[in-house]
C-alpha cells in the first residue's frame, strides 16, 4: 500500500531535537467536548464507548480538530483504560462521575483472572481506528498513539473509578507489594504490546500518560511508576514496527523528577503547568526534548493574555532545539474555540528560533 509522504514533519523533527524553523504544537484532548461539531458525532454514537470503539468513528473525531486549525499532529481519539476494558471489568462512564469499573480488582484472586489482551483481537478497534486515520489524513500530519501507564492503568483498576486518596492500591503498595508487582507486570507486558501494535498499525509517535504518576512518594514513584515504563520503553525500542518512534512520557505532577525521566529512554519529557520550561530545560540538558505545558485554564482568558503567556512560556525554554508546544493536560469542555485558535496561531508566529 503506497505510504504519502508526510507534509509537516515539525513535530518529528522538535520530538526528536532538530532544529526546526517553528515551534510544533498539539492539544491534549484537542479532539473533545469544546467542539461542537465532536458533540454531535458523540451523540450520533449514544454513548461514550461506542464513540471510543467505532473505528469511523473514532477517525471522524480524531480529524475534527484538524478542520478547525493548523495544528502539527493528529492524537488518536481514545481512552486511557481501553487495556483494563478489554481485560472484562466492565468499564462504563457515568455523567459527573467519570469511568467506573464494575469489577475492581481487589484480591490476588481477581488478579490471576486477568490476562494480557491480544492487541488485534479484543482491542482490534483501536487498531482499526489508527488504520483508518493514517489513510485518512493523507499524510498532513503525524498521527501519535497512546496508552495510560501501567501505575495509572492500576490506579482505575484496583480503586474501580478516580480517586483523591489512592486509598485501596496504596494499601497493597504498603502492605501487598507482590500482589502489586504482579499488576504492575501483567500492565507492562500488555501496554508495551498494545503500544508495539499501534505502530505496526501506523502510529508515527507513540505516548504514556501517567496521569497519577504525581500521586506518589519519590521512591514509590520510581519503583512502581518510572520503572514500569522505562520496561516498556526498553521493549518498544527492541520492536522493529516502534524502534525509531519518538516516545513521550508524560507524568502529571512529575517535575521533581525530571532528571530520573530524562534517563528513562523515552525522546520527550511533557510536563505540567507547575514548572517553568527554563529551569526544566537546564535540569536535563540536550537529552530529551520537552512538551508542555501552558495551564489548559489559561484558555479562559482575553486573547492578549493567551498570547502574553504563550510567548513567556516560549522565551522561557528558549531557542534549544526540541520543543513541542502544548498544555500542562487536557483542554476543558468549556474553551472558547476562538482562544484556541489564538494559541496555535500565537506560538506558529513566535520568531524565537531558526
Amino acid at each position: 500500500m503506497h505510504t504519502p509522504v508526510l507534509q509537516n514533519d515539525l513535530f518529528l523533527r522538535a520530538c526528536l531535537r532538530q532544529t526546526v524553523d517553528t515551534v510544533p504544537v498539539w492539544l491534549m484532548r484537542q479532539a473533545g467536548r469544546y467542539l461542537p461539531e465532536y458533540q454531535e458525532t458523540r451523540k450520533r454514537a449514544g454513548d461514550f464507548l461506542t464513540l471510543c470503539t467505532t473505528p469511523e468513528l473514532a477517525c471522524e473525531v480524531t480529524l475534527q480538530p484538524l478542520a478547525r486549525f493548523p495544528l502539527d499532529a493528529a492524537i488518536l481519539f481514545s481512552d486511557i483504560l481501553t487495556i483494563p476494558h478489554a481485560m472484562g471489568l466492565g468499564l462504563s462512564f457515568h455523567e459527573g462521575e467519570g469511568p467506573v469499573f464494575a469489577h475492581p480488582v481487589r484480591h490476588p484472586r481477581d488478579l490471576a483472572q486477568l490476562a494480557v489482551p491480544d492487541p488485534e483481537t479484543e482491542l482490534r478497534y483501536v487498531m482499526d481506528a489508527i488504520r483508518l486515520i493514517r489513510h485518512e489524513l493523507h499524510g498532513r500530519v503525524p498521527l501519535i498513539g497512546f496508552s495510560g501507564s501501567p501505575w495509572t492503568l492500576a490506579c482505575y483498576m484496583v480503586e474501580g473509578r478516580g480517586s483523591r486518596d489512592f486509598q485501596h492500591i496504596k494499601a497493597w503498595l504498603y502492605s501487598d507489594t507482590s500482589t502489586l508487582n504482579g499488576l504492575i507486570g501483567l500492565l507492562v507486558d500488555s501496554v508495551g504490546q498494545y503500544l508495539q501494535a499501534q505502530a505496526a498499525a501506523g502510529a508515527q509517535a507513540l505516548m504514556l500518560f501517567d496521569t497519577w504518576g504525581g500521586s506518589l512518594s519519590t521512591d514509590a514513584y520510581f519503583r512502581f511508576s518510572l520503572e514500569p515504563m522505562k520496561q516498556i520503553i526498553a521493549y518498544l525500542r527492541s520492536c522493529p514496527e516502534s524502534r525509531d518512534l519518538p516516545i513521550i512520557l508524560f507524568t502529571k505532577g512529575g517535575g521533581n523528577w525530571l532528571e530520573g525521566m530524562a534517563e528513562s529512554g523515552a525522546d520527550v519529557l511533557g510536563l505540567d503547568w507547575t514548572i517553568d520550561l527554563g529551569p526544566a530545560r537546564a535540569r536535563v540538558g540536550a537529552k530529551v526534548a520537552l512538551q508542555g505545558n501552558m495551564d489548559p485554564m489559561v484558555l479562559y482568558g482575553a486573547p492578549k493574555q493567551i498570547g502574553r503567556e504563550a510567548l513567556r512560556i516560549l522565551e522561557s525554554h528558549g531557542s534549544m532545539a526540541g520543543l513541542v508546544f502544548n498544555l500542562g493536560h487536557g483542554i476543558t469542555p468549556q474553551t472558547p474555540i476562538e482562544h484556541v485558535a489564538h494559541l496555535i496561531d500565537a506560538v506558529h508566529s513566535w520568531k524565537g528560533r531558526g
